[in-house]
């Protein structure tokens, strides 16, 4: 009993960090934008997807593929913010919203076309194979692996934002925008760098799970929908509670799935959302709006 506590856990904090990439690419693009990315889920694909042509078509590994394909998918959200998000900025935010949507469904649709709707296999990089042994129990050695990446670029990208003088601006803008701009701070120069990193993390994520999920065109299609509800319940533009909250979301969602029946299972996620929502509508790290 105590071991599959242990377990679940485990795997609880892995799926987690998977939310806390996503959840952290989407909390500082919305946060400086005001944009709420839809395509996130499926730059999270194309990581995957990426991962996979580069080994089967190139010959090129995973370790490869960690970094050249969000470095790639990073400048193609820079190009894509610069080209199309910005121009549709100063109108209502449904019309990126729906951009977004549009850019998920040809994106979908482009790999689909190429590579099938059937879920292709990646195996698990060299070195990392086997299973570590916590001694009251065993845990594949991957797994561990994503974790401490998933840790490792949260602290990073927390540091960058506090104890730089650019993550100070770009924090700045994410927390008070108006503030930021009337004190003369052109926060604009780096709408365009931050829009590339949101991206580049959700790609880096997909990368990361290529060897844990079958690569397939939809399979950021469910996880995107989990990563808003974190995000909102962390409260939007909050970085630190998306962070925060994803690891307790995927701790959530492993016990349910584990002790739960499996319809609380499949939505104690949403009702967490809703609960919270209610209590606080700015969600349990954001910023309550002030009427004027």
């Amino acid at each position: 009993m105590f071991t599959g506590l242990l377990t679940h856990t485990v795997n609880g904090l892995v799926g987690g960090g998977f939310y806390a990439l996503l959840a952290l690419g989407l909390a500082v693009i919305f946060g400086l934008l005001r944009v709420v990315n839809f395509a996130h889920g499926a730059f999270y694909m194309l990581g995957a997807v990426g991962a996979f042509v580069l080994l089967e078509e190139f010959g090129l590994s995973f370790w490869t593929a960690i970094v050249l394909v969000p470095l790639v998918l990073g400048l193609l959200g820079t190009v894509l913010e610069r080209t199309v998000v910005r121009r549709l900025s100063t109108l209502d935010p449904l019309y990126n919203f729906l951009l977004t949507f549009g850019l998920t469904l040809i994106l979908q649709d482009a790999v689909k076309s190429r590579y099938g709707t059937q879920s292709k296999p990646y195996g698990a990089p060299a070195g990392l194979g086997g299973t570590v042994d916590f001694g009251v129990f065993d845990f594949p050695a991957y797994r561990i692996f994503v974790l401490a990446v998933a840790v490792a670029l949260c602290a990073l990208a927390w540091w960058l934002l506090t104890r730089t003088r650019v993550g100070m601006v770009v924090r700045a803008g994410i927390e008070r925008p108006d503030l930021t701009r009337a004190l003369g701070i052109d926060v604009g120069r780096w709408i365009a760098p931050v829009f590339g990193f949101g991206v580049a993390l959700a790609a880096l994520a997909g990368v990361l799970a290529a060897p844990m999920r079958a690569v397939n065109p939809l399979m950021g299609a469910d996880l995107i929908i989990g990563v808003f509800a974190v995000v909102v319940i962390g409260g939007l533009g909050s970085v630190f509670g998306s962070v925060a909250v994803a690891f307790g979301v995927g701790l959530l969602q492993a016990w349910s799935e584990a002790y739960a029946p499996p319809l609380l299972a499949q939505t104690l996620i949403f009702l967490v959302m809703a609960l919270v929502l209610l209590v606080r509508p700015a969600g349990l790290f954001g910023r309550e709006e002030r009427s004027a």
